[in-house]
């Protein structure tokens, strides 16, 4: 697996990868910012506040309960 770097500004996320937090445990930096929550489920882009790396769901959304 490889490891992203905290520049990359865009991530194509599945449903495998929810919920999502920013920064992801693949980024070599990953203590680079306080982790927080990116809706990207819901919203299907979004856009991390911290550092601006936009999340892409990719795929079918999950279904509710």
């Amino acid at each position: 697996m490889s490891t992203e770097h905290i520049t990359q500004r865009y991530v194509e996320v599945t449903a495998e990868a929810l919920p999502l937090f920013c920064p992801t445990p693949s980024i070599s930096l990953w203590s680079a910012h306080p982790r927080v929550a990116i809706p990207v489920a819901k919203l299907g882009e979004a856009t991390c506040p911290y550092c601006g790396t936009v999340y892409r769901f990719k795929g079918e959304r999950p279904h509710g309960h």
